[in-house]
């Protein structure tokens, strides 16, 4: 085996060194990667000026595009490659860690000290823990332990901020169920903070007693399970990723809470959101999977002047600072907080 410690040299690339980046995204192409639009920052190593093995780093401690030339696999390269990598995550204050790669590398990775969550078709997601998931899964137990009901429904919002159309789908499946759990997506990577979105869901909702709002997690649309969702030059989802997300959402999330219905509302004006409602319904209900279905339920949009309410739109308005427009669009209790923050920046 070769002296890998003596010979190899380790370098950290940063996203917009684009010659370098050059050299990866030819490195990558080698071995049917693409470069990741969110990788944030790239560890390659290199031996006689050529690269051998890359990995990046996107936002919140995800790891991917992770390549190692044919010739040197089995030559300890890939513990070193993660051993240089975990240490440059924890430089950039990620701990908790997650990998894409194909499902042919599990083994590969398991040594590395990964941990498999859920297998698409093409991709296998892991993380670097054995008890993160089930303490979370656990957690949600916990509180469905206080719950009696027969009928359980979830809606899962970004709220980027709470409409009357969101309001309306919240109160049209809570009509619909005995108890209805409300996922609020916990990414910071809306106009509106995380915490703001949050609290405006809270006051929306107030009014309806068979209601459980929860913070949302990095096991339901997030950076992790399904990145393109926060990318705003993508305009389809990968399917990859939407598999992923909605198979861990049926496998972990569903089961630990007894949630039996799914509700989304009609999506015109988000081609990334469109296509993951339309895949809810075969990985949700249809797939032929070992954990329960979930059976999946559309609702019509709300409307104003025939035209669907949409977060986009009420960001529109805002930024235009058509304030008596908004009205028409937003709950009061969304539109207090609009009017109290009109000067927010963006983000």
């Amino acid at each position: 085996m070769m002296d890998i410690d003596t010979i190899y040299k380790v370098r950290e690339v940063d996203a917009g060194q684009d010659k370098l980046i050059a050299e990866i995204e030819k490195f990558l192409n080698n071995n049917d990667l693409k470069l990741g639009k969110d990788v944030i920052k790239y560890l390659t190593i290199s031996i006689g000026g050529e690269i051998v093995a890359s990995a990046g780093i996107a936002e919140g401690g995800i790891i991917k595009c992770t390549a190692i030339h044919p010739n040197y696999r089995g030559e300890g390269l890939v513990l070193k490659l993660f051993t240089e990598l975990t240490y440059l995550c924890f430089d950039l204050g990620f701990k908790d860690l997650f990998i894409y790669t194909k499902p042919v590398n599990e083994k590969i990775f398991r040594d590395c000290g990964f941990f498999p969550i859920e297998i698409a078709s093409k991709v296998i997601l892991m993380e670097n823990s054995k008890t993160r998931l089930p303490n979370y899964c656990k957690d949600l137990q916990k509180i469905n332990s206080q719950i009696n009901a027969t009928k359980i429904g979830s809606v899962v919002l970004n709220a980027n901020p709470f409409t009357l159309g969101h309001q309306f789908l919240v109160e049209s499946a809570a009509s619909l169920c005995d108890w209805l759990h409300v996922f609020v997506v916990k990414e910071d990577a809306s106009y509106f903070s995380w915490e703001d979105r949050f609290e405006l869901v809270k006051k929306g909702i107030s009014h309806l007693k068979n209601v459980t709002l929860h913070e949302g997690s990095r096991y339901i649309i997030s950076r992790v399970t399904f990145p393109t969702y926060f990318l705003k030059d993508e305009k389809i989802a990968d399917e990859n990723y939407a598999e992923l997300d909605l198979r861990i959402f049926r496998h972990y999330i569903a089961p630990s809470l007894n949630i039996t219905h799914r509700f989304v509302g009609t999506e015109p004006t988000s081609p990334i959101t469109n296509k993951y409602n339309s895949e809810m319904n075969y990985w949700l209900e249809e797939a032929p999977l070992a954990y329960p279905p979930i059976k999946t339920t559309i609702i019509e949009r709300k409307t104003v002047n025939s035209q669907p309410i949409s977060a986009s739109k009420v960001r529109e308005l805002y930024l235009a600072d058509k304030m008596e427009d908004l009205k028409l669009y937003v709950p009061p209790t969304t539109y207090e907080f609009l009017e109290k923050n009109k000067n927010v920046k963006n983000k």
